[in-house]
């Protein structure tokens, strides 16, 4: 697929402000694709040349990318960065400046195709340079893997070189990729629906590229498997190591007498860590670890590394687990604001000795050359005994199995008495249900009973400007919302004004300001309009104190009915390090919230 073709369709999307919308012009430019360049258009798609879980990031700061811009236009990089300042966005920096440049450039015959041929005038104003996606794609790649001596200048040669062979909206989407500054606004469940609109006929098709899409991580995969293969292909997808599954995830009950009969009256207790949710990937000496939103975060952890190699004696397996920091002096596992302090890429071995990790593994999915995320809970328990040998630095966390809810409360009130957050109860039989959220995971939390004192994972949506002496820096409020699993879109929830301090301010400026767009993004579901929209890819952990019923809120609105509120929120932390949005508390889980709230007021009446 020629890039300028490509590009009209990233337009398109960008247009949009309707999810629907956005699928079928997807399901279009699928329909377009054949089967050897789909993976390279997704990746294209999420700002990417690989899948999220390589660790292959192109990384050109605004500076390079605007050098590159200004080499490539024979403009000042000044210019550049001036016209930057007054729009904030270089790709419409880029696609102004293309238009004057490329007339003059071509009216010298100096625009060229990668074979060195003379591209004519009208199959430029076309956008059909013969510059193909794979070729884009493949010099991103090779920008991606420069390094040492001259890595700047070659970087900026190679995207220089990229930008004078493209028409001006061309220009305009590719600068985004190097910085990740797409603004398409896609998701991947939406991809998936594409998938199943073009390929397949019907968007309801998604539910089975989803659970292969849950086993692989990646979209590519999934697309080319599909163009190849058709849905035969597809079923056969499984688990590998060396490539992050999804993580489980949990719901919530309010007590252990509830969620006894949830689980059918049995069941399986682990004790909850405030941490890092880490993935063990393990073949043979090759150790692998990623995080809960799949990025790889090996660089980070060779203690954990080196634990790894040490007690875990299968050539292979994948383990599932969370990290925390421990205090080796007073012998005591440390908060999470500790913890978070080792997610750095600069004086890791230092880190690694003033704050050691230690992995707690609640689980194992892979062993030896064999998937288990077929087999039942207590089956993986067993294999997970015999996997992990010791406790010096993977610490196995067998849990217990109980058919008392008494028993499930003495574990739980054990937990909250060593300071940690309550437990993960499990139904015995399932199975692993990779990037599943349902009752077969269920979390007791301190506050799960009672009143609403149990956070909220909230995404933010925007921020609306404030008045008196902080407005100079945009204090004011901020609109945030959850997530709608089923429509993949997010819903407005609050607005939070209160208990944010100036510096807090500052750094939501600082992550927002970079993810600002000009429009209600196409997967926002919002009454309110803020000052300033951003993309959804901001989480935050979000205190309030009950859940309320809203008529101006759209979490949970079905027809005239209102949605929920939160009453009296305030930002407790980001999570943006370790949580993606799509990961933020659902609708559903809020409705739960709500319910256990109403039950709880019900009692106390009595």
């Amino acid at each position: 697929m020629i890039f300028g073709k490509f590009a009209e369709y990233l337009e398109k999307l960008e247009t949009t402000s309707s999810r629907l919308s956005l699928i079928d012009i997807l399901a279009d430019l699928f329909s377009e694709v054949k089967a050897d360049e789909i993976a390279e258009v997704v990746y294209l798609i999420q700002g990417r040349v690989a899948p999220f879980y390589e660790p292959i990031e192109i990384g050109m700061s605004e500076k390079l990318v605007a050098s590159a811009i200004a080499q490539a236009y024979g403009v000042s990089k000044e210019e550049v960065l001036q016209e930057y300042s007054k729009v904030g966005d270089l790709g419409k920096v880029t696609e102004k400046l293309a238009g004057p440049a490329m007339s003059s450039l071509r009216k010298q015959g100096s625009i060229k195709n990668p074979d060195g041929s003379r591209i004519p005038s009208a199959s430029l104003r076309a956008g059909k340079s013969g510059m193909t996606v794979g070729t884009v794609s493949e010099t991103l790649l090779e920008i991606a893997k420069i390094s040492g001596n001259g890595t700047v200048e070659k970087r900026v040669n190679l995207l220089s070189d990229l930008l004078k062979q493209l028409d001006p909206v061309s220009a305009k989407h590719l600068v985004r990729i190097p910085m990740g500054a797409s603004r398409l606004g896609v998701g991947d469940p939406t991809i998936l629906e594409a998938f199943a609109l073009a390929k397949l006929g019907d968007r309801k098709h998604r539910k089975v590229l989803e659970d292969a899409y849950n086993k692989t991580s990646d979209l590519g995969i999934i697309g080319q498997t599909l163009w190849k293969s058709g849905i035969k292909g597809i079923e056969k997808l499984d688990v590998e190591v060396g490539r992050p599954l999804r993580s489980e995830l949990t719901e919530r009950l309010p007590d252990a007498k509830t969620i006894l009969e949830k689980m059918g009256g049995r069941a399986h207790c682990q004790r909850k860590f405030d941490g890092f949710r880490v993935q063990i990937h393990k073949n043979g000496n090759n150790v692998r670890l990623f995080s809960r939103n799949l990025e790889e975060t090996t660089p980070m952890m060779p203690e954990i590394v080196a634990g790894v190699l040490s007690q875990v004696k299968a050539k292979t397996a994948i383990l599932d687990s969370e990290a925390l920091a421990y205090n080796p002096d007073s012998e005591e596992f440390l908060p999470f604001q500790e913890t978070t302090k080792r997610r750095r890429k600069y004086d890791i071995e230092e880190m690694s000795k003033k704050l050691p990790l230690k992995a707690f593994v609640f689980d194992i999915m892979y062993l030896d050359g064999r998937s288990l995320v077929g087999e039942s809970l207590v089956e993986r328990m067993k294999k997970l005994k015999q996997a992990v040998s010791g406790d010096e630095t993977l610490i196995p966390e067998p849990g217990v199995f109980t058919d008392s809810a008494e028993k499930i409360q003495e574990l739980f009130d054990d937990a909250i008495t060593k300071g940690l957050e309550g437990l993960i109860v499990k139904k015995p039989d399932s199975k692993y249900e990779a990037g599943a959220r349902n009752f077969n995971w269920v979390k007791l939390k301190r506050h799960s009973a009672g009143e609403l004192h149990d956070t909220i994972d909230c995404v933010i949506l925007g921020y609306i400007f404030g008045k008196g002496k902080r407005s100079s820096f945009g204090a004011g409020s901020l609109l945030v919302g959850v997530y709608d699993e089923k429509k993949d879109m997010f819903v407005t929830v609050s607005k939070i004004g209160t208990g944010l301090t100036d510096i807090e301010w500052k750094e939501v400026h600082r992550r927002a300001d970079k993810i600002s767009v000009d429009k209600k993004p196409a997967r926002v579901d919002s009454v309110i309009v803020p000052t300033v929209w951003i993309k959804p890819e901001i989480v935050i952990e979000v205190l309030a104190d009950e859940i309320t019923k809203s008529p101006t809120h759209t979490a949970g609105k079905v027809g005239d009915e209102p949605g929920f509120a939160l009453r009296f929120p305030r930002l407790v932390r980001f999570r943006a390090a370790d949580k993606r949005p799509e990961d933020a508390t659902t609708v559903q889980e809020l409705l739960e919230m709500y319910n256990m709230q109403y039950e709880h007021k019900k009692e106390q009446n009595k």
